[in-house]
């Protein structure tokens, strides 16, 4: 029995632009491995020599957090103090920061 297109994993497609540093979620598209995950979103996404670095990445291996987390996930930094420099322990000889 032969795999279908509607079997194949979702890979989700990330291009880093000609002028950008970071890579951007531009899409996602089926593909039954890597390598042609990578040729389909090379022929769907770059046609117009926007893009100077591509990745594809399987939609299962994505972790995200839930809107619902938002607080817990991303409460102020005030109730962090690890994050604070004060936190730590300057050396005298360090100098003003």
């Amino acid at each position: 029995m032969t795999e279908t297109r509607s079997e194949w994993p979702l890979w989700e497609v990330f291009i880093r632009g000609q002028h950008g540093l970071s890579h951007r979620h531009v899409g996602s598209l089926h593909a039954a491995d890597a390598k042609m995950a990578m040729h389909h979103a090379r022929d769907v996404y770059t046609r117009r020599n926007e893009g100077v670095s591509l990745w594809v990445v399987p939609a299962a291996a994505i972790t995200a957090s839930a809107p619902g987390d938002k607080g817990p996930m991303f409460e102020p930094s005030n109730d962090k103090v690890y994050r604070h420099p004060d936190f730590f322990d300057i050396p005298d000889d360090v100098g003003p920061m």
